[in-house]
């Protein structure tokens, strides 16, 4: 896996070019984590212990309240990396197709719907960035309407994840899939718009002419002013089901648990013990 410290700007392109709009998932998209409730199914299929599960969710705990830094978020991309490993992805697929809606049902913040709808109009592309894997980030993407979706590749040989990352759609690694979109589909990216919560995507909304931090928390505040990027609040979520119809049929599989993780089981662990 390729993790280049700082990718290289396209040559930006003359205004009036096709231009796009991309959108990170957890917390900007979906007002919850996408893969929080997956962690039950998997467990209940055996492919997870209840101490990997707690594990994970303390890691991915972290990574919801801003506290993980590089290196612990390292960390957690190497256990559940490493807690894949051998996972069938025919099992893990049937899985997260049949408890996908009964489970998560993502609820979608209604302003980025309303986004969404305003830069189709405007003619310019929707495209999905996310550190999930590929088998939840893509079928999420097609709902919503997006025509492209970028997220994180598990590697598989002989029907099982191996613990290796293809790529891993994180930092300045989803800055280096939007210059390579525009390269592809010849986006201006000076025209461009970009959307996120989280401090680890400045390389993506810095990639683009409008930048926006979605719910940012005190860090990202400051550095959306001193880089002049908006701010917007978005409080109103609405069942996934309800606002979008389904284009595509759900693909599934284990890399949905890379970048994320199993917040829901931790909070539901500890209220059981009383914290």
């Amino acid at each position: 896996m390729t993790s280049p410290s700082a990718p290289d700007r396209p040559v930006r392109r003359p205004a009036g070019r096709r231009t796009a709009a991309f959108f990170d998932l957890d917390k900007t998209i979906i007002a919850t984590s996408s893969t929080a409730a997956f962690s039950r199914p998997f467990l209940a299929g055996g492919l997870l212990s209840r101490g990997a599960v707690l594990r994970a969710a303390y890691a991915h705990f972290l990574f919801l309240v801003g506290s993980a830094d590089a290196d612990q978020t390292e960390r957690m991309r190497a256990h559940l990396s490493s807690m894949v490993t051998g996972w069938p992805v025919e099992q893990v697929s049937s899985i997260v197709a049949e408890t996908l809606h009964e489970l998560i049902d993502p609820y979608v913040y209604s302003e980025a719907v309303e986004l969404i709808a305003q830069h189709r109009a405007a003619g310019r592309d929707v495209v999905v960035v996310s550190a999930s894997g590929a088998e939840l980030v893509e079928p999420i993407a097609a709902m919503l309407g997006a025509d492209h979706a970028v997220s994180t590749r598990m590697e598989v040989v002989d029907g099982r994840y191996t613990g290796g990352i293809d790529f891993y759609a994180y930092g300045d690694n989803k800055a280096a899939e939007i210059y390579r979109l525009a390269a592809e589909y010849g986006y201006d990216l000076d025209g461009s718009y970009a959307y996120s919560d989280s401090i680890t995507d400045a390389p993506m909304l810095d990639s683009v002419g409008h930048g926006f931090a979605v719910n940012p928390d005190r860090t990202l505040r400051r550095l959306a002013a001193e880089e002049g990027w908006g701010v917007l609040t978005f409080n109103r979520p609405v069942a996934l089901r309800r606002a979008i119809s389904p284009r595509a049929s759900v693909a599934a599989g284990a890399a949905v648990l890379v970048g994320t993780g199993a917040a829901l089981v931790l909070w539901r662990a500890l209220r059981r013990r009383g914290a």
